[in-house]
């Protein structure tokens, strides 16, 4: 008579959570877009992460289309450059659209938090566009919104 292998229950359970997480969406657990519109100037940005504390925000069109994300250090690198004339009036006249580095990455909701997980650490970004079907920006991603979700599954 043989023995009957039954598999440990911690073992399933794991194997469940593991699989939770796989299916986990950035369209269910994504943050509200911290956003402003793609003919602001500088000195609104600024204004403006300055009063909420931000550390970035996206730049919209008039369709809420990402066409950029402005990060304070950005920023920080255009003031630098602009030191020689101390005047901040400048900031005025300059639309945030400069500050933006690189076009925006983004996910669509249905993209697996994991698979953006991976995206954000491959690009060294702190977060990343969530966009509708039809490209409209509609959440963001960051690491401290799959620092609180991971956990439960990997415990």
């Amino acid at each position: 008579m043989g023995v009957l292998f039954k598999e440990p229950v911690d073992t399933r359970r794991r194997a469940a959570r593991g699989q939770s997480i796989r299916n986990l969406r950035c369209g269910e657990v994504m943050a509200k877009p911290r956003v402003l519109g793609h003919t602001a100037s500088v000195s609104r940005v600024i204004h403006l992460m300055t009063e909420h504390e931000w550390d970035h925000l996206f730049l919209i069109d008039d369709d809420h289309l990402p066409v950029g994300r402005v990060h304070a250090v950005d920023l920080l690198k255009m003031i630098n450059h602009k030191r020689v004339n101390r005047d901040t009036a400048w900031t005025e006249a300059v639309p945030a659209l400069q500050c933006v580095a690189h076009p925006p990455l983004s996910v669509k909701e249905d993209t697996p938090l994991l698979k953006a997980a991976v995206l954000m650490l491959t690009q060294d970004l702190n977060q990343l566009a969530v966009v509708d079907s039809e490209g409209m920006l509609i959440g963001t991603i960051s690491h401290a919104t799959v620092a609180r979700h991971l956990p439960r599954y990997i415990l």
